[in-house]
């Protein structure tokens, strides 16, 4: 019992900080690219909402995979909308972007070590 309470707080945890860095990451494509790619927004949206999916999946089979795919994840994640934004607006603009994916890499590592080190 008390590793499934260690589990569910470990995916409250991972879900509510990979939503925070996607709210973050959304505002700055929002400013950056403004409405003509919306579609680009949400593709990156619906993306990352798959992904946290198959995070919980792995999380709750495995604890010590999961950290580890979460961190996969969400670095695939942050270089996909990196590039998308790359690709649609110049240079100049992208600095805020990567900035906030690179702060979503942060992120997530430290939550992912701080869950290992309270698991082990």
């Amino acid at each position: 019992m008390k590793n499934l309470v260690v589990v569910v707080v470990i995916v409250v945890v991972v879900a509510a900080v990979v939503v925070v860095e996607v709210v973050v990451v959304v505002k700055a494509v929002v400013v950056v690219v403004l409405s003509p790619s919306l579609i680009v927004v949400v593709v990156v949206v619906v993306v990352v909402v798959v992904v946290v999916v198959v995070v919980v999946v792995v999380v709750v089979e495995m604890i010590a995979v999961a950290a580890a795919t979460v961190v996969v994840h969400v670095v695939v994640v942050a270089v996909v909308v990196v590039v998308v934004i790359v690709v649609k607006v110049e240079v100049a603009k992208v600095a805020k972007v990567a900035i906030a994916a690179a702060t979503v890499v942060v992120h997530v590592l430290v939550v992912v070590v701080i869950v290992v080190v309270v698991v082990y």
